[in-house]
């Protein structure tokens, strides 16, 4: 890929990208944020879909280590390969769509329905139809959507001051002051101040989570039409439209330009070799990636990748020890990872307000994006980033057609 596609580099930086150079402990702090947030807003909604399978509890640890270790893999490869702050996930609408529609379905199923949905990533993404959709998104709109997904974790960082005072406010504040004084470890600072205080006040138990690898098993699959249909498309529908569409728009917000195509259908290739072990579905990350893509994770755009690169690190290191993963998160106070998340999210999401705004033009259609992603409604089980997305489409033709040329 030429760098032309990426944020130009100032002088001082415009050398051979080295990651043990461009590592630092912000990217380091970053990647964990993101993987952070990854799981503690996730891990109880897997676990719930591996349940509704009738997943036995070798069997969860299994998901939890194939989606970790898929997510590490690709986050690392794509990182690595385009020098971007490129980050994956799994799909947590598609987890939650998986909680209301496996219940009855035998296991074999439910890894064909992953395999099928797989495929027809893997397909999307090899025909390019999904970037050519994407190339011809207003930035507005794209800029509006992210905005949308990311106000909630704005709202909740305020909520969490009415369920436990100081440790949000010890948090917010030294993320104030150290914005001012030392805005390159503005979240690690915040992060560390963040576990004094949890400490202090007894809210860490630590001392419950027992680290074990993890044995992955494998489910041979079995297919059916109606659950091909029933359960696999809807998991691709709603991959693509409610994760992709926003993981993508999140990297554009940041000034980057990779090639989507290869990303989707190495998303989908991941999710082919690891569905039989619980890897129901990948694709590219939005929120998460969003604390590596700004500012606070590196001020050059070009070493941003470095905290790609440790998301990915730590996706493995939790994936191997997947058995584990639901002692470590309960061993957090929610208000912690909340406030965390809200923090780090607050520059991108500031700057994804600006950018849709900017362009009177289309202010109309990006408000109304944003306000129907925001609302968080998911008819037909579509996530509200499709529907404002969609939204904003329809005002943006409406508007211009009330203004045709030459009027």
């Amino acid at each position: 890929m030429s760098t032309s596609s990426r944020p130009t580099p100032s002088p001082a930086t415009a050398t051979r990208p080295s990651l043990a150079r461009d590592s630092s402990l912000s990217t380091l702090t970053a990647g964990f944020i993101a993987v952070l947030i990854g799981y503690s807003s996730s891990a109880a909604i897997i676990v719930q879909a591996a349940e509704a399978a009738g997943a036995s509890q070798a069997q969860i640890g299994s998901w939890l280590w194939a989606l970790g270790i898929g997510s590490g893999i690709t986050t690392l490869a794509f990182s690595l390969r385009y020098r971007m702050p490129l980050l994956t996930a799994w799909s947590t609408p598609g987890a939650a769509l998986l909680a209301t529609s496996l219940p009855g379905l035998p296991m074999s199923e439910a890894i064909g329905a992953f395999l099928f949905s797989s495929l027809l990533i893997t397909l999307c993404g090899a025909s390019g139809l999904f970037e050519r959709v994407m190339q011809r998104l207003p930035r507005a709109l794209a800029s509006a959507m992210l905005a949308g997904v990311l106000l909630r974790f704005g709202l909740d960082l305020v909520m969490t001051v009415e369920h436990r005072l100081v440790l949000p406010l010890a948090m917010a504040t030294t993320y104030l002051v150290a914005k001012r004084l030392w805005p390159r470890y503005a979240i690690p600072l915040v992060l560390a101040v963040g576990g004094v205080v949890a400490q202090g006040q007894g809210l860490l138990d630590l001392g419950a989570v027992t680290p074990a690898l993890t044995v992955p098993t494998v489910t041979t699959p079995s297919f059916a039409l109606d659950t091909l249909i029933g359960v696999g498309i809807p998991l691709f529908a709603v991959t693509l439209a409610s994760q992709n569409l926003p993981g993508v728009a999140a990297l554009r917000a940041a000034g980057y330009q990779p090639p989507i195509s290869p990303l989707v259908g190495g998303t989908g290739l991941a999710g082919l070799v690891l569905a039989p072990f619980g890897g129901f579905a990948f694709n590219l990350a939005a929120i998460s990636a969003a604390v590596c893509q700004g500012p606070e994770a590196h001020p050059d755009p070009q070493r941003r990748y470095a905290a790609g690169v440790a998301a990915g690190g730590f996706y493995l290191l939790l994936g191997l020890f997947g058995a584990t993963v639901g002692s470590l998160f309960a061993a957090l106070p929610g208000e912690l990872v909340v406030a965390i998340a809200g923090l780090a999210l607050l520059p991108t999401l500031g700057a994804a307000l600006a950018d849709a705004l900017s362009d009177a033009t289309q202010r109309d259609a990006a408000l109304l994006t944003f306000l129907v992603t925001a609302s968080g409604v998911s008819p037909g089980g579509i996530g509200a980033a499709f529907w404002g997305l969609a939204a904003g489409l329809v005002a943006l033709a409406i508007g211009h057609r009330r203004h045709p040329p030459g009027q």
